[in-house]
């Protein structure tokens, strides 16, 4: 049997006319709305029975009470298999789940089976509304399994990934290597233990609504988008302004370590002989598309489009080690519905994409401490320290043995210890991996920079170099992202700041990411062409501001810049306009004001934004005029 549960805000449906003969007879085909309920789209399929319904019923059940539902409606839905069973057969395992289902669910109704229906449906937006499983009858028993509607193929690494020999340790500075069940966690290593209990338990399921999604809505950086699928977002002007300023960062900071920037297509023929094997070894869901005579996939990282760009250049030992680098907007990858939330885990993402190509061991050994230093930097300068991150690196024995010294630089190097898996035998197409891991306040983790040692992919898709004796040879390939996916930073920010928040402190985004960094307010209509001068010397120092020009008491308009995390708000009156000084409160110091002249303003947002990026405000410049957008 096939399930398709959708927590809805409405469904309506019409019968409109028998699909088969044995079709149920009804006593109007009027089109009927139900509203607040989960629809349970279901097909029955060969050797289901009285059992696989009764299961099926018991997981409505548990997924009506995860999310606190109370209505249900069992819909008959045969598109969801291809193996159905007999429409005798169905129509009563359907009737039957719905008995089922009345025994311990409130109010439970069926549409009527054997009809064509047209229906219009409206699916809430939390990560939990979307679940669909498989249950099946094996051997006597009812099983049931995770199952992705329309999932597409799952690679071998994917499916074995659970399967994989290893252990786990704690890495301390200094090499010293400690099984995970025997290290003693300190108080400072909380987030260190939660990310060993996290990666050990591989629970991945999100039940609660992490804060980020609150603030991202409230503060209108991004939302759900109901009329996609789920882990695709939208994102408000705020939100595109942030997420473009975090984009033009990393992009930057690849382009000084030496990336050549290149573009390369979202999606690739699956049959190709590199794409198939390298598929079967990279551990992602991913999206078909039929084309013609083709079978496509979307793209969930920019390995293989850069590999095929390396395999047509002429490379020589000289131009060795060579960066190929792209920001992927986007990358896809059809992660489970029950672990979509917010823009922790998305199915489209943007993400920085680093490969070096080096001619040996050394050399990429070499290269890969100067990406973890590159790495550090970039997500300090982000807003996290190395205490917000916690560390785990993952490698075989056999690379333990040859390579401690090396491993143990890089934690040396971090200063703290961290989580280590290490393998008896290499699965995946790297020997090395590490990652940063934010953890966030429902004690999940989230990894956001990275890099591999990746033994495998210059032989699968052929690129080669000329060494200094003339061979050929295939290159060792290093895979960094210095920052993790753009839309995880912005998750990682917001978290960081709901934990601040918590605790007494007061949230907000680095200064060069905020939206908004002066808020100019106007006392009355009089002072406008005043704050218009103010904000045009602004905006010429490259600061965003906009001016408050609406009429409200000026307590509103402070209280409305502090809830937008507005670092900076001007009052503007008489006096202001008479002395030509400023009185300047600062959000992070309270309700203190400092009376300020317009260059040493200037002066100090930007020492605080010293090399990075700048945009202008994407929004008009009176608040009175922009449009609100419904949270």
């Amino acid at each position: 049997m096939r399930l398709l549960q959708l927590h809805s805000d409405f469904i309506e449906y019409e019968p409109i006319e028998k699909e088969i003969k044995s079709a149920e007879d009804i006593a109007s085909k009027a089109k009927v709305r139900l509203e607040d309920l989960v629809v349970a789209f279901v097909a029955v399929e060969t050797g289901d029975d009285e059992g696989v319904a009764k299961a099926a019923a018991d997981e409505i059940k548990k997924y009506m009470d995860t999310i606190k539902a109370s209505r249900l409606l069992v819909y008959p839905y045969a598109h969801l298999s291809s193996n159905l069973a007999a429409p005798d057969v169905a129509a009563a395992i359907v009737k039957s789940v719905a008995t089922f289902a009345r025994e311990s669910i409130g109010e439970v109704q069926q549409s009527p089976f054997g009809w064509t229906k047209s229906f219009n449906i409206k699916v809430k937006g939390h990560p939990l509304a979307e679940n669909a499983k498989e249950i099946s009858k094996v051997a006597g028993e009812h099983h049931l399994h995770e199952h992705e509607h329309d999932e597409g193929k799952v690679s071998t690494a994917l499916k074995n990934e659970d399967k994989l020999k290893s252990s786990w340790f704690i890495l301390q500075p200094g090499g010293v290597l400690t099984p995970a069940g025997e290290y003693k966690f300190k108080k400072q290593d909380q987030n260190l233990q939660t990310l060993t209990n996290y990666e050990i338990s591989k629970n991945r399921a999100v039940n609660q609504q992490p804060e980020h999604v609150r603030l991202m809505k409230k503060m209108a950086i991004a939302d759900y988008e109901p009329a996609s699928d789920a882990g695709n977002m939208r994102f408000y002007p705020k939100g595109r302004l942030m997420k473009s300023l975090i984009e033009q960062y990393v992009t930057r900071r690849v382009m000084e370590y030496g990336g050549i920037e290149v573009e390369t297509p979202i999606m690739y023929d699956s049959k190709h002989p590199s794409m198939e094997s390298y598929f079967n070894r990279f551990p992602a869901r991913q999206y078909n598309i039929q084309s013609d005579n083709k079978q496509l996939f979307l793209r969930f990282a920019a390995c293989f489009g850069q590999f095929l760009i390396a395999k047509d250049m002429n490379v020589s030992y000289k131009h060795m080690p060579f960066k190929l680098y792209e920001l992927t907007r986007y990358s896809f990858r059809r992660e489970k519905s029950g672990e979509l939330v917010g823009l922790r885990r998305l199915r489209a993402f943007t993400m920085p994409d680093c490969h070096a190509f080096c001619k040996d061991m050394e050399q990429a050994k070499e290269e890969f401490r100067k990406r973890f230093e590159l790495s550090i930097s970039v997500i300090n300068a982000l807003g996290l320290s190395n205490e917000d991150v916690e560390m785990a690196i993952r490698f075989t024995k056999e690379f333990w043995n040859e390579n401690k010294d090396f491993i143990t630089e890089l934690i040396d190097k971090l200063g703290k210890p961290v989580l280590a898996e290490v393998w008896e035998e290499r699965f995946f197409y790297f020997t090395l991996k590490w990652e940063f891991n934010y953890i966030d306040g429902l004690a999940k983790a989230s990894a956001l920079s990275t890099d591999q040692i990746d033994v495998e992919n210059g032989k699968r898709y052929e690129i080669e170099y000329v060494d200094e004796d003339g061979t050929r040879k295939n290159p060792i390939i290093l895979h960094n992202s210095p920052s993790g996916a753009i839309e995880r930073v912005m998750y990682a920010l917001m978290e960081k700041a709901a934990k601040i928040s918590k605790t007494g402190g007061t949230p907000s985004f680095p200064l060069w990411l905020a939206h908004t960094q002066v808020r100019i307010i106007s006392v009355s209509k009089e002072h406008l062409k005043y704050c218009d001068g103010l904000l045009d010397q602004l905006t010429a120092n490259q600061i965003r501001a906009d001016i408050d020009d609406r009429d409200e008491s000026i307590g509103k308009k402070i209280r409305e810049s502090e809830t937008e995390w507005i670092r900076y708000a001007i009052v503007i009156g008489d006096k202001e306009m008479t002395s030509g000084k400023l009185a300047v409160r600062d959000r992070m110091e309270g309700s203190k004001q400092r009376e300020m002249t317009m260059q040493e303003l200037i002066d100090e947002i930007k020492a605080q934004v010293k090399d990075k990026p700048y945009l202008p405000l994407n929004l008009p410049k009176y608040v009175s005029t922009r449009p609100q957008i419904m949270a």
